[in-house]
């Protein structure tokens, strides 16, 4: 592949200070999730937002949608989905005497998948397919996800009755995990003064369109990455399975996840190649999720983890 141009580049950065911009006039004092989401988005990966009920989650993937111009489809996952409300199902056609396919909601450009881990193991695993590889099998036959796609789900770490915990092959086809929080006070004022955010989200336009996106994520494959930054990724995946206090480590899959997001990060920052800089502000968010400590769930050891993995793998 060849390397991006310095066209490609700026064009591309054009598009995330754009869409930056505009999804931080609703998302007012959320800058760095807004940062992440669109260079989840970038990178063709998921984002997996784990955090309290009412805090802006659901808002966060409409206003990406919007402002891509993208079609979005909200799933809300309960004990009783099945896997065809998530995939579609066919049904058979009185006058054309033939079944004919109904798409279900997964076939969309951002889908939000509302407490996901609220489903069944048998309807997550619906899913498992269309994020890893963009496509949908249904009765033998495969439909393929409209481009670009890209899954926004959200889990309430909080409220954890009637949840089935995401199994790691699911978590781990989430490129990143972040959360909203609460908002800063004078934002949290505002919003008790004007009620919702719903009122700037109607207001908002696109600032790019899918095609947009589409030429920026190709402009972000040909970013390159030296070998000795792709050896030094490794040796930091390695360091978390290494760690005595963490029952499983990052898997493959991270390092693949967490080069793709280096390269968005470099390309942002308009250079043509990555940096263990690059590698290292993303780590956290990406590798974070998948790592099992021995003796806590906690989210925040997790974190701490990779931290202590960055600090003690030499940079190549």
């Amino acid at each position: 592949m060849t390397d991006a141009t310095a066209e490609q580049i700026t064009a591309a950065r054009s598009l995330a200070e754009r869409a930056n911009g505009a999804m931080n006039t609703v998302l007012e004092g959320k800058a760095e999730v807004v940062s992440l989401t669109v260079t989840a988005l970038l990178a063709g990966g998921h984002l997996l937002l784990e955090d309290v009920p009412g805090v802006g989650k659901t808002l966060l993937a409409k206003t990406l949608a919007r402002v891509v111009g993208g079609s979005v489809r909200r799933i809300q996952f309960t004990p009783d989905l099945l896997p065809s409300d998530v995939l579609g199902v066919n049904l058979f056609n009185q006058e054309s005497r033939h079944f004919e396919f109904r798409a279900g909601p997964i076939f969309s450009n951002v889908v939000i998948a509302d407490e996901i881990n609220r489903a069944s193991p048998k309807t997550q695993s619906a899913m498992l397919e269309c994020m890893a590889e963009s496509q949908a099998s249904v009765d033998g036959t495969t439909y393929l996800m409209p481009s670009p796609f890209m899954v926004i789900a959200t889990q309430n770490p909080i409220d954890m009755e009637g949840t089935y915990s995401l199994p790691e092959a699911q978590r781990d086809r989430f490129m990143m995990r972040s959360s909203v929080g609460y908002p800063a006070p004078a934002a949290e004022a505002d919003l008790l003064l004007h009620q919702s955010g719903r009122e700037a989200l109607e207001d908002l336009r696109p600032v790019a369109s899918l095609e947009d996106v589409v030429r920026a994520r190709e402009a972000v494959r040909s970013i390159t990455a030296s070998p000795q930054l792709r050896g030094y990724i490794v040796a930091l995946l390695a360091a978390t399975r290494a760690d005595p206090g963490s029952v499983l480590g990052a898997s493959p899959r991270g390092g693949l996840h967490l080069l793709r997001a280096a390269q968005v990060r470099a390309l942002l920052a308009g250079r043509g190649f990555v940096t263990p800089d690059d590698v290292q502000a993303l780590a956290v968010s990406v590798l974070a999720h998948r790592i099992i400590r021995r003796d806590s769930a906690d989210p925040a050891d997790a974190a701490a983890a990779v931290r202590e993995a960055v600090a003690r793998t030499p940079v190549q």
